[in-house]
């Protein structure tokens, strides 16, 4: 049987290796550890932050390990998940379908989204889970005929106790993440290790023979017939850059700024995340109480339950690069174009509406912290590769199954559509490995 390789446990990397198993020796490599949700109580850096404690959003990764904060040379702050399950473990548990640019290229998932849906439970009937407050600001987007629509949510949310903790994990398993999908590749019989960080793929005659990883101080070399990297937007290319494949400076992060303001027991912080949306061609606008922006950002003043938020989400262009991986991490540049900022304009302006038609002065408005966690783009597929889904720089032998693929920013919650790209990348390699 056939070795393969993957590397990471997000959605694209439990999705491929649920594919593979079976017809394939599988090993799942991570870098981080098993997933724990942060069970603890906010009262502590509830106090660092009105003592004056907290000023860096790196901070909160010794509060939570899970949640890795990086920033770009620009500034930009950089989340993501580390630890099985990736970044789904401390996303919002979203079923978004972002695949337009996907099919403008000829790629149709509509069987593999299919097979997600009856897979994973997807709902929208979460309404009776929110706030008076959240309720409010949705009518409030009919009547400005905005168009607002439930999000799809991935998980058992008939049981949601509304606690405000989906980015921490939820800590009542009904927010669903892709460690289910992980779970169900062990039981068949492939094997996951975590604390193993790939640094590049290993190559011979232009061919994939396996990877160098390191655990601590050890190193160990993985032989694979066939190499999946499905490590995330930032890590993937960090890894094919160091192999010597080189990848396109397109690098897209989905930035997010909230527009909140004081709202007396609004209780956003305690009710489920992202409830509902708004889509403008550029940008989607969601309720969303930003937990770095409260901790970190000296605007964002206690206490937490009477403050009101809306994100702007934004789908930004493609240009910013991720080098390959050192000693002090992997070098990140992004900055925002032009036409981002008109375009985050005309997101803020949107929100500015909203509260003013729920009766909050424009002068009570305050921004958060602009950070982003959903990047791709630097192996974009293009309209040759919609069959193969095997971009040609790649050895024949190696294939992505993460945002990486992405030929621009979906400018949404991704994990549904990274999912069903790699239910059909697992496939083709069935194909032809």
């Amino acid at each position: 049987m056939k070795k393969v390789v993957v590397v990471g446990s997000g959605a694209g990397g439990a999705a491929v290796a649920r594919e593979l198993v079976g017809a394939y020796d599988v090993t799942v490599l991570e870098a981080g550890p098993e997933f724990r949700p942060f069970a603890r109580s906010l009262r502590l850096p509830e106090r660092a932050k009105r003592m004056g404690l907290l000023f860096d959003e790196r901070e909160i990764q010794l509060l939570f390990p899970a949640m890795r904060v990086g920033k770009a040379t620009e500034g930009l702050v950089l989340v993501r998940g580390q630890g099985t399950g990736g970044t789904t473990t401390i996303a919002t548990g979203n079923a978004a379908v972002l695949d337009r640019g996907l099919r403008a290229l000829g790629i149709d998932l509509a069987d593999e989204f299919a097979e997600l849906r009856r897979d994973i439970p997807i709902t929208t009937d979460h309404r009776r889970a929110w706030r008076p407050a959240t309720l409010r600001t949705f009518q409030v987007c009919e009547e400005l005929k905005l168009e607002p629509e439930p999000m799809p949510k991935m998980g058992e949310h008939g049981h949601c106790r509304s606690c405000g903790r989906c980015i921490f994990g939820c800590p009542f398993a009904v927010k669903w993440d892709s460690r289910a999908f992980l779970k169900d590749a062990r039981l068949r019989g492939a094997e996951v290790l975590t604390g193993w960080r790939v640094h590049h793929v290993v190559l011979q005659g232009g061919d994939a023979v396996g990877v160098m990883a390191s655990s601590g101080l050890r190193r160990r070399f993985f032989p694979a017939d066939v190499v999946v990297l499905a490590a995330g937007g930032l890590g993937t290319p960090a890894i094919l850059q160091a192999s010597g494949v080189a990848c396109e400076p397109r690098l897209f992060v989905d930035p997010v700024l909230c527009v909140a303001a004081p709202w007396p027991d609004a209780h956003q912080n305690e009710e489920l995340a992202m409830p509902f949306f708004v889509q403008r061609d550029h940008f989607i606008v969601s309720p969303y109480f930003d937990n770095l922006s409260y901790f970190f950002n000296r605007a964002w003043r206690p206490p937490a339950p009477d403050t009101l938020s809306l994100m702007v989400k934004l789908a930004d262009g493609a240009s910013g690069s991720v080098g390959a991986p050192s000693a002090l991490g992997s070098r990140v540049r992004k900055a925002l174009t032009g036409e981002d900022r008109r375009h985050l304009a005309e997101g803020v302006e949107l929100c500015r509406q909203i509260f003013e038609r729920l009766g909050v002065a424009q002068g009570k408005l305050f921004l958060g912290t602009m950070n982003a966690g959903h990047p791709g783009g630097m192996v974009p597929l293009s309209a040759g590769d919609a069959a193969t889904l095997h971009p040609t720089r790649l050895p024949a032998n190696v294939w992505l199954a993460d945002a990486s693929l992405f030929p621009g920013s979906p400018g949404g919650p991704p994990s549904l559509t990274i999912m069903a790209l790699a239910k059909r990348v697992g496939r083709r390699i069935g194909d032809v490995h």
